[in-house]
């Protein structure tokens, strides 16, 4: 526990997977919307766990809640019932507002994702042995496993992997013209995010996600949302898919679920649902009382009014503060996009630089699909806050206009 940080680095490049392109800087502990690295310097985060520590770091009523359940048990079976997974289950079909809503709880978005494919397909198949087509977005991101990479549209993300499973399509983003052409009743599912986060943040027309449903109807297929990065509470509404005026038949969850702690959930309405069986799915320490006692925490936090108009409020906020510096550089900003405090700003340039320059003047931002600087911070950020990354921003951006 006292290693230097080059020590550290050393030991990880001898025994870790080299998946990660990490930054150079060991972080030790957080504070709200501050984390603080191992000399004790501070930063103020911007990437929030990559949309993840939605209540902040070290939230209280949140480390209390995960300290007194490992005191009591940290996980049991799920061929067992638990009060805490129960109650986060109830908390969440309701917040859902589907129709008998159900939910199933895993470890992960891409566990999550992979367990609403599977769910589609069974419903779709015991009406259609033949009706297994999922169309999925070009730009999309719906994790790594092998079902997941399918689904996901981008094709770099799939070198080497293949091959990988079969019956995905993909259109792009936003263009329901693409979509019509290609369902059919042979449609098992479209399977979306409701607003793209790893793609570059892009929201969709503000009509599309209306007609995806139409068509949806039409063709008897399942609307999968998937909103891992743009849910719980990012939008400035519980749910993204509440501000377009639909329900989807599936919607998936994880990032800040439990504020921290590893979880994933997805939740469908009851018709759908019931084509799941006992033993057609599962998980060993999916929904486990450690991290059902986490989720119900953020559950009862994350939902509250003044909690969600602060994150329009400051999002707004913030949305102006990027628009006035892409009036201020516009050789260097294209484009600012996105809703609440899911926001990108696409760049003329790659954009790890600025992300490298930001970190040593003590901000932590992200940069996503080369050159969309992406801000998805703890949700309980202030205007303040914003003011304080804006100065970082201000001191960095002109060393790359």
């Amino acid at each position: 526990m006292h290693e230097t940080d080059e020590q550290i680095y050393a030991i990880d490049h001898e025994n870790y997977v080299p998946v990660f392109a990490r930054y150079d800087i060991v972080l030790d502990h957080g504070d709200g919307v501050y984390v603080y690295d191992t000399h004790g310097k501070k930063y103020i985060d911007f990437l929030g766990g990559i949309a993840v520590n939605v209540v902040g770091h070290n939230h209280k009523p949140l480390v209390d809640a995960v300290a007194e359940q490992a005191k009591k048990m940290i996980h049991c079976s799920n061929l067992y019932y638990t009060e805490v997974q129960a109650d986060a289950a109830k908390k969440l079909a309701t917040l859902s507002g589907l129709d008998d809503a159900k939910v199933f709880f895993g470890n992960s978005g891409a566990e999550a994702n992979e367990g609403a494919i599977k769910l589609a397909r069974k419903y779709a198949t015991s009406k259609d042995k033949d009706k297994i087509q999922i169309i999925v977005a070009n730009m999309s991101f719906h994790g790594r496993t092998m079902a997941t990479l399918a689904a996901t549209g981008q094709a770099h993300y799939h070198e080497g992997f293949g091959p990988l499973p079969a019956g995905f399509d993909y259109v792009d983003f936003g263009d329901i013209d693409a979509l019509a052409k290609m369902m059919s009743g042979k449609t098992c599912a479209v399977m979306l995010e409701t607003i793209q986060g790893e793609g570059g943040v892009h929201v969709p027309p503000d009509d599309y996600l209306k007609k995806v449903r139409t068509l949806c109807d039409k063709y008897d297929a399942v609307l999968i949302l998937d909103e891992i990065q743009c849910g719980m509470g990012r939008t400035g509404t519980f749910f993204a898919y509440e501000q377009y005026g639909i329900k989807p038949d599936i919607t998936t969850l994880a990032k800040g679920l439990a504020g921290g702690v590893p979880i994933g959930a997805f939740v469908a309405k009851g018709a759908v649902a019931a084509a799941f069986h006992a033993g057609d799915h599962g998980s060993t320490f999916g929904g486990n009382p450690l991290a059902c006692a986490a989720a119900n925490v953020v559950l009862d936090a994350v939902p509250q009014k003044s909690f969600l108009d602060n994150v329009k409020t400051v999002g707004a906020y913030m949305k102006e503060k990027l628009e006035a510096l892409k009036e201020k550089y516009p050789a260097l900003i294209k484009d600012v996009r996105g809703k609440g405090l899911i926001l990108g700003v696409e760049l003329t340039k790659p954009g790890r630089g600025i992300v490298d320059a930001c970190l040593s003047e003590g901000a932590i931002i992200n940069c996503t699909a080369g050159n969309v600087l992406r801000f998805i911070p703890p949700l309980i950020v202030t205007k303040e806050n914003v003011d304080e990354l804006m100065n970082v921003m201000e001191n960095v951006l002109p060393k790359f206009a």
